[in-house]
């Protein structure tokens, strides 16, 4: 299993990301996708999930309205969509798949938004 996030930088309040995670290895459409986020000093914490159809997502609720999990499983990538990002959007993000009892995680992209 691999995952690989990009899409990470810096950006002005109120602005917009989109992350991808790149995944192989397993079959993708067969598992749900999370992605979640660490800030320096806190923990990692679930930013939002999604199933392996894309019929049901989740989000957490400090970025209900604002961000938007996707995927597509031609391609074997989850997305990100994150706008109207603010300070406390800054960390790195990582996307998650648990797969046949154990849970991988990519390298992680980092995002700072700072004015």
């Amino acid at each position: 299993v691999r995952l690989v996030e990009s899409g990470g930088g810096l950006v002005q309040p109120g602005g917009s990301l989109r992350l991808s995670c790149a995944a192989s290895g397993f079959t993708f459409s067969w598992y749900a996708m999370r992605w979640y986020r660490q800030a320096p000093g806190k923990e990692r914490e679930l930013v939002a999930d999604i199933t392996g159809a894309g019929g049901t997502t989740n989000y957490a609720d400090f970025v209900k309205g604002r961000f938007t999990i996707s995927r597509d499983n031609a391609k074997n990538t989850v997305y990100l969509q994150m706008n109207s990002l603010e300070f406390e959007d800054t960390a790195v993000y990582y996307c998650n798949v648990f797969h046949l009892g154990n849970s991988y995680w990519g390298q992680g992209t980092q995002v700072t938004v700072s004015s």
